[in-house]
């Protein structure tokens, strides 16, 4: 199927860019095939901050966020999830300016406070909401912020390509009941963790979730062909697949089967997968 995906994106490397009222975006200098043109940071509110996602251990980074806070009092230091690209330079970011890290209390890294699912914090002069959204990785958070239609969707939902679910961490099941969760809420503007912003997200949302459902779907085609491993499942559903995606193809594979597995539907033998045999009927 054709995904409504969106490439279309200037990062403007090292300049904050005005992305809603009192929102501004700072885009890292990481681009690459997981990270598309950069990591994106966001500085809400307004005589007082919250940042969300600080980036990559990155020193120029740093010095153009310090520049763009320009010395305002930073509330808080906010985590979508632990990947290295969204929560590196938090502890850096931390020692500059003095504000707390909150994050997910399944994150595993440095942290002075874990944000609930459900849960309302403000923080300076930003009302936030916490939306658990796990399946990209188990400790993915998205932040809304209420009475608007912005939600910071960090990779869980982006304009410019689909997430990657990064086994054992991410888990397909846990990735579309987000998507459901999403999809019963009401703001029309996403802001991503790589890329520009989702205007219409609820045709993405059914879009990505009818995507995973066809790509299931083909793995278990190909496995009704006989076993396999990853790597020939990827070739074969991927032909034209460009190769600095293949790792990413992998790991979504990857996470298709082992969600198979638990179902029940598939089942492995060291490193070769297959379906599983239907019961034989008693005598």
């Amino acid at each position: 199927m054709s995904l409504p995906l969106d490439r279309e994106f200037d990062p403007c490397h090292g300049t904050p860019v005005s992305v809603a009222p009192n929102v501004l975006r700072l885009t890292a200098s990481n681009a690459g095939p997981m990270t598309f043109h950069g990591t994106n940071t966001y500085l809400v509110g307004s005589a007082k901050l919250v940042v969300i996602d600080p980036g990559p251990l990155d020193q120029r980074h740093l010095k153009a966020l310090l520049a763009a806070l320009d010395g305002r009092h930073v509330s808080g230091i906010l985590l979508t999830h632990g990947h290295r690209d969204h929560s590196d330079l938090a502890v850096s970011l931390q020692n500059k300016v003095g504000a707390p890290i909150f994050a997910s209390p399944r994150y595993d890294g440095p942290m002075d406070r874990h944000l609930e699912d459900g849960s309302r914090h403000l923080l300076g002069d930003t009302d936030i909401e916490v939306i658990a959204t796990p399946g990209h990785s188990m400790d993915h958070l998205s932040f809304a912020l209420p009475d608007t239609s912005i939600l910071f969707s960090g990779d869980h939902v982006m304009a410019w390509s689909t997430s990657v679910i990064v086994p054992p961490d991410g888990r397909i099941r846990d990735y579309l009941a987000s998507l459901d969760r999403l999809m019963r809420r009401s703001e029309t503007r996403y802001l991503p963790g790589h890329g520009g912003p989702v205007e219409r997200p609820q045709p993405l949302l059914r879009a990505l979730r009818t995507h995973r459902r066809m790509r299931e779907s083909a793995v278990l085609q190909r496995l009704a062909a006989g076993p396999a491993r990853v790597g020939d499942i990827v070739a074969d559903l991927y032909r034209d697949l460009d190769a600095s995606l293949t790792r990413a193809a992998t790991l979504s594979t990857r996470a298709h089967l082992d969600d198979l597995v638990e179902r029940g539907l598939v089942e492995s033998t060291g490193d070769r997968f297959r379906l599983t045999p239907a019961p034989t009927p008693p005598a």
